[in-house]
């Protein structure tokens, strides 16, 4: 990475320590010298499957299906990467995300940018104590079962971030919501939507060594399927001001997915896994929350990306500009990949709700900094459920 990033739009799978610069599209304004490597071992698609609401738009924008299977979703040219909200597609290549595929999907490289973003920016209390990353217990879909991976590709490779499953209070015990990071499945500023999105809950529920993953059986690391995202929306703030150093859109880096069976059925996300977290969007201000915990899947050293870690810490206060909404702030050295990753607290009703969500933090990681989730978040939310009433 480039030196003196001053904060990196965070944690995404490919590149580390919280540089979304290995989300973007690789080029000087995204700050991508960080190049994934994309997985040699590419299996075959001809089982695409197209929802019926993608095909209007797959014509609208000129995508021939048969050459989009074939391997055209690789074209990043920028005049052809789609990147206005209502411009999602992401039609279900049954098999793209085979056991090697996903385990190759971090390729984290170190970036070098300030630990002390925010500093003297609105309201922002003391840097906290670093807090070391405990391993989540296995198998993990009795100790975090809303807990995964969302893999997603783009211009420089095949890339990961973390997620959580959570309510639908349109389909009660029936949900199929996922919530992650904006950065995780659009660019920002600089680019558009990423391609061949897909969650994976409990992934290595047995929490295996890297090597004992190499050859495995898709349903070793996979044991709840592979849920492709037909449909996505973040914030209008992220996809206008993001970008590799968080920027402006960091305050609004969030999204939520719905999620689809690769290989169909009927049960939903939330009955195949057996749990799904409420979303609190009037959570207590910063100083009334006592603690929160974040959980992902981090990947660089000390990490591999193949284990899902937590830190637990009472959160602080960020801005990295007076006029922004403030950011949670926690010590943990989680690194890149835990992007996306759910963070938990006693909500409104003093149950577990997720907060927030893993966003941004340092090259040396210490910290990370999540959104607080408002209006703008519950409103995204809120059209992901009522589109599919």
């Amino acid at each position: 990475m480039r030196p003196n990033r001053p904060v990196t739009a965070a944690l995404c799978a490919a590149a580390l320590a919280l540089s979304a610069a290995a989300c973007g599209p690789g080029d000087a304004e995204a700050g991508g010298d960080a190049k994934p490597t994309v997985s040699a071992s590419l299996p075959g698609t001809d089982g695409i499957k197209i929802p019926d609401q993608l095909r209007d738009k797959l014509k609208e924008h000129g995508i021939d299906v048969e050459k989009w299977k074939g391997g055209a979703w690789k074209n990043w040219k920028k005049e052809d990467w789609l990147r206005e909200a209502g411009d999602y597609i992401n039609p279900v290549i049954e098999g793209l995300w085979d056991s090697d595929r996903m385990r190759d999907a971090e390729q984290p490289q170190q970036p070098a940018v300030d630990p002390d973003a925010g500093k003297d920016q609105g309201v922002t209390d003391p840097t906290p104590v670093p807090v070391s990353a405990k391993a989540a217990s296995a198998p993990y879909h009795q100790s975090v079962p809303q807990a995964g991976k969302v893999f997603f590709d783009g211009p420089e490779g095949s890339m990961v971030c973390s997620a959580t499953v959570v309510k639908d209070p349109a389909h009660p015990g029936k949900s199929n919501l996922v919530w992650t990071a904006g950065h995780c499945v659009h660019a920002g500023k600089s680019g558009g939507w990423y391609r061949n999105i897909a969650f994976v809950p409990s992934y290595n529920n047995a929490a295996k060594a890297a090597a004992q993953l190499k050859g495995a059986p898709r349903e070793q690391v996979a044991p709840y399927g592979v849920w492709w995202s037909d449909w996505a929306q973040t914030s209008d703030q992220w996809i206008a001001t993001g970008g590799p150093t968080g920027g402006a859109g960091a305050p609004y880096d969030f999204a939520v997915l719905h999620v689809t069976p690769e290989k169909g059925g009927g049960k939903s996300l939330e009955e195949t896994v057996g749990s799904a977290l409420p979303v609190d969007f009037n959570a207590p201000a910063v100083a009334k929350v006592s603690g929160l915990t974040a959980t992902g899947y981090p990947a660089a050293a000390p990490f591999d990306g193949q284990k899902a870690y937590q830190c637990t810490d009472k959160p602080g206060r960020l801005s990295l500009t007076a006029a922004a909404p403030v950011m949670y702030r926690i010590g943990c050295n989680m690194t890149g990949g835990s992007s996306g990753g759910g963070w938990v607290a006693a909500g409104s009703d003093g149950k577990p709700a997720l907060v927030s969500n893993t966003s941004i933090g340092p090259a040396k990681a210490g910290w990370l900094a999540g959104p607080r989730l408002g209006p703008e978040a519950k409103g995204i939310f809120d059209a992901v459920s009522g589109k599919f009433k």
